[in-house]
């Protein structure tokens, strides 16, 4: 197995997409019938996943969805896989990045929240 690289750059022939968070489906609470949290997840200046060069260099590519539990502090409490990209290095490189991201937290009126986002991964390669 080939020792991993440096991180993928804009010269690279790989590219790596991350659409904006959405909220997950909330769970239906007596509290939430009153008044729903508002989530306008921002990434901050996170950084993109690293391609892994294995995969890049074996041609994988795929989508990862990540359902993330994000803290009213804006940390990630929980990364799930919420859908595989069909590749476990992939998914893997995914789950590592988020769960090292930092978050908007959701609010509650005036008060951060904890709450469920989804995150969507592309890994692509640019032919």
């Amino acid at each position: 197995m080939p020792a991993p690289g440096p991180p993928a750059t804009e010269g690279d022939a790989s590219r790596l997409q991350v659409s904006e968070p959405r909220p997950a489906a909330p769970a239906v609470t007596p509290s939430a019938l009153v008044q729903e949290p508002r989530f306008d997840a921002a990434y901050l200046n996170n950084p993109k996943p690293v391609y892994p060069l294995m995969a890049r260099h074996m041609g994988m590519q795929g989508r990862v969805l990540l359902r993330v539990l994000v803290s009213a502090t804006g940390t990630p409490d929980k990364v799930e896989l919420k859908r595989t990209s069909g590749s476990e290095v992939l998914d893997r490189a995914a789950v590592d990045a988020v769960a090292r991201w930092r978050f908007v937290p959701a609010q509650l009126g005036d008060s951060p929240v904890s709450a469920w986002v989804l995150v969507p991964i592309v890994f692509a390669l640019q032919r």
